[in-house]
């Protein structure tokens, strides 16, 4: 799972796009086949249907997400998400809990915290608004990380685009959307961020998935108390228990599986300007499963969003390849 120094500033463009790319990149990197020596149209075609797969489950996932919350409650389906995911990884990954450093495991905590604050955050933001607006919300946070990272001139921007698109998802006013729903997207995109740097760092410090799966574990256990103190025993009813762990495969399991084997394939900078579709393929969720149908303005706002990150990924790869040359 280490990154290579080379590799570092395309983990960080495929971490503007959604959270789910950082384990992926952390853990393979695209081979370079060389000239003369690249697959075939339908062989190329494999990694971006990939890719296309793990949005398409990460977004239906929240949107069963949606339909989960008024059963188990915001907290017990942030719940139910992350243990089920935890004991699915623990099974498959089996990490070791020996060897390690206690720099290794306050990495490893830090980065649970994230991960747990994060869908924390996230759920509550889309137990108020919309499922599109809100992960359009929540990926200025890794946006604006980007940003910060490359220190380039032009970022500021797709930083002023994205900027523009929260002014029309305001509509003037966030009340429009429910503010406290805004703010709970917001601090999930922060909580984002956050997650993004010690995802890095926990994949330096651990071989594989190892450290993702003991981060989870952490996310899980911190939690379990709010998930019990808001729904108590209504996480026990098998039909919930059934929604929860097809939740925490569609959001978490089937897309880590899936986004690494593409980026086997792919390059880094191509996988994260497709994940950067995250918020269409979100609102395309909320309207075929919840019926959350946008309006003109919010549409374009989603699209200036999605644009800013892709934007921003351009950039930074064009910088990239620039030095190389030099």
């Amino acid at each position: 799972m280490n990154v290579q120094p080379s590799a570092s500033e395309s983990a960080a463009a495929a971490a503007v796009a959604v959270p789910e790319a950082v384990p992926a990149l952390d853990t393979a990197g695209p081979k370079d086949p060389g000239p003369g020596t690249g697959p075939g149209r339908g062989t190329a075609l494999v990694p971006i249907v990939l890719v296309v797969a793990g949005g398409l489950s990460v977004q239906f996932g929240s949107a069963v997400a949606a339909l989960l919350m008024p059963k188990a409650g915001a907290l017990g389906v942030v719940t139910l998400r992350l243990a089920a995911a935890a004991l699915i990884l623990l099974v498959v990954c089996r990490p070791k809990l020996r060897g390690h450093s206690r720099a290794d495991w306050g990495t490893v905590v830090a980065f649970g915290v994230a991960m747990g604050g994060m869908n924390t955050l996230f759920y509550q933001a889309l137990d108020r608004i919309p499922l599109g607006i809100a992960v359009t919300l929540e990926v200025l946070g890794p946006l604006a990380l980007s940003v910060f990272a490359s220190r380039r001139l032009i970022n500021v921007v797709w930083a002023g685009l994205a900027l523009v698109g929260v002014v029309l998802l305001g509509g003037g006013g966030f009340d429009r959307l429910d503010p406290v729903g805004a703010a709970y997207a917001l601090g999930a995109g922060a909580m984002w961020a956050a997650y993004i740097v010690f995802s890095a760092r926990t994949g330096r410090r651990f071989p594989q998935a190892d450290g993702l799966a003991l981060a989870m574990v952490v996310a899980a256990v911190l939690s379990l108390p709010l998930g019990i103190w808001e729904s108590g025993a209504k996480l026990t009813v098998p039909s919930t228990l059934a929604l929860g762990v097809a939740v925490a495969v569609l959001s978490s399991v089937l897309p880590y599986t899936l986004e690494l084997m593409a980026l086997r394939r792919l390059p880094a900078s191509t996988f994260a300007v497709m994940m950067s579709l995250e918020p269409a393929i979100a609102a395309t969720a909320g309207f075929l499963i919840l019926n959350q149908a946008l309006s003109t303005t919010d549409a374009l706002a989603i699209a200036l969003v999605i644009g800013a990150s892709m934007g921003a990924v351009r950039s930074q790869t064009g910088a990239r390849k620039k030095r190389q040359k030099g």
